[in-house]
């Protein structure tokens, strides 16, 4: 599994938006800045888009725009692949072992293994973006990050806090970081009753209950766009945020699938990185590969501490000499 030399790709996912964010990446390297001309152009006629290009709502904002979720969601994945350019620019040679991204980054994680085209996937995450903003709006949902608890006992509040509502476990984030998400009224109750179990608990400023059955409308929606993509095999592993494993590279339907029910599953991130570490682990005379996150930010650098302090990862929220 293992490239001795190589690199593994950790993609960021929704959260580590910021106001400039691949702005010095776009101001220092063409390449960069020819990604996100591609990306202003491919949206271009999405009413979203029309008065602001994708470009300026990144290095420009306002935050509170950047914030939504049909916004945020086409910026990061553009930012990402654009920071990629940027270090293919500057040299990077190192042969790609594996990646993974946390939820849309699955997306990023996809395209750069040669699975979608970067217009294609640039679409389908703004559809995406779209479709769980309207779910999102119809709904009264909520999530409540948990600090303190492990799956089971997450379990068990949700089993508490739920009555005849909406409420499941969303992310496995790190060791003791779960979040969860559901109606709005059930997130209330499971902060009420956190701390009967042992838990911290505090609500999530976020559009709507993602991760939760409450997506279901954005999942058919996504589910027929899918159907239309042409999906090609992934040239290196690329692990699924539903299975906690490397996607099955020779079947397209798979893929299809497991990116839909990733709007109403939850994302395995902890399980997903500690069988990527097992996978590229290296032995004597190969080396593991190294990680590297790309931008924006810093966030799974610091999951990643979390689940392995020993696992290194170097990110790239900007060029080096920015």
């Amino acid at each position: 599994m293992s490239e001795q030399g190589g690199l593994v790709l950790l993609c960021p996912g929704q959260g580590a938006q910021k106001v400039g964010m691949g702005k010095a990446w776009a101001d220092s390297c063409p390449a960069a800045a020819q990604t996100f001309a591609a990306a202003d152009e491919a949206l271009a006629n999405l009413e979203t888009f029309r008065d602001t290009p994708l470009s300026t709502c990144c290095f420009e904002g306002p935050g509170a725009r950047l914030d939504r979720t049909d916004i945020a969601q086409p910026a990061l994945f553009t930012c990402a692949v654009a920071s990629w350019q940027g270090l293919l620019e500057r040299g990077e040679s190192r042969p790609l072992a594996a990646a993974a991204g946390l939820s849309l980054g699955e997306y990023t994680a996809l395209h750069l293994a040669g699975a979608f085209g970067f217009v294609d996937a640039l679409r389908l995450v703004a559809l995406r973006g779209r479709l769980m903003q309207e779910a999102a709006e119809a709904s009264r949902g909520g999530m409540v990050a948990l600090i303190g608890a492990d799956e089971a006992k997450a379990g068990e509040l949700c089993d508490a806090a739920r009555e005849d509502e909406v409420l499941v476990c969303a992310n496995f984030n790190a060791p003791g970081q779960i979040v969860l998400s559901g109606d709005l009224a059930a997130c209330e109750r499971a902060v009420e009753k956190a701390g009967e179990f042992g838990i911290r608990a505090t609500p999530l400023q976020v559009a709507g209950a993602f991760h939760s059955p409450l997506m279901q409308p954005a999942a058919d929606g996504l589910a027929e766009a899918l159907a239309d993509v042409e999906i090609r095999s992934p040239r290196f592993p690329v692990w699924s945020n539903v299975t906690a494993e490397p996607h099955a590279g020779d079947d397209p339907d798979s893929l299809r699938k497991r990116l839909v029910e990733q709007l109403v599953q939850p994302v395995r991130w902890l399980q997903g990185c500690l069988d990527l570490l097992a996978a590229v682990r290296g032995g004597e005379g190969n080396p593991a590969p190294a990680f590297h996150e790309l931008a924006p930010g810093a966030v799974l650098r610091g999951l990643m501490r979390r689940i392995e302090r020993t696992c290194e990862v170097t990110s790239h929220d900007g060029p080096p000499d920015a």
